[in-house]
């Protein structure tokens, strides 16, 4: 129940999340794992080697977030494996054709990012900015922000923010 409070939303979601029954969005996973306390990555984490340094192309852990309630995903290629002792925190955000955050997150930090493939629709603060392959971004991670893919294929985006978030 104090979960649920803090972090806004009801006991039932919290528990449908804890039994693996539901796919939380990026912003209400982010809001839960505020109210606990911890990173996004630290409830993602799995085991990894502090010395593996190179993971080949297919081999990277993949994060899926919220395809079940929108039809359309958004799904977290690790560049950095989620463990403790990162200064930096690296996905590759692959966004499905209407893949959205649900919103707009603010934490501590600043990120940067450039998009690889496809279009989005990045929103900061009150700002609306299109950006297509070849762009890149910088902000504060303090400013509301959030994502969509406004195209019609699927972008790729990659985002590197510190202190690790997600």
């Amino acid at each position: 129940r104090e979960v649920a409070e803090r972090a806004g939303c009801s006991e039932s979601m919290i528990s449908k999340i804890e039994n693996a029954r539901i796919t939380p969005s990026i912003k209400t996973f982010h809001r839960v794992c505020t109210a606990l306390g911890v990173t996004m990555g630290e409830i993602m984490s799995q085991p990894a080697s502090a010395s593996q340094k190179i993971w080949r192309t297919g081999e990277r852990p993949v994060t899926e977030l919220d395809s079940e309630r929108k039809g359309s995903g958004i799904r977290l290629e690790r560049l950095v494996p989620y463990t403790r002792g990162h200064l930096l925190q690296g996905n590759v955000h692959v966004i499905d054709p209407g893949g959205v955050t649900d919103g707009e997150i603010t934490h501590i930090g600043e990120e940067v990012g450039y998009v690889l493939a496809g279009e989005i629709e990045l929103r900061i603060a009150d700002e609306l900015f299109v950006l297509k392959a070849g762009d890149s971004f910088l902000y504060q991670s303090d400013l509301p922000h959030g994502y969509r893919n406004s195209g019609t294929t699927e972008a790729r985006v990659i985002f590197i923010n510190t202190p690790p978030t997600y």
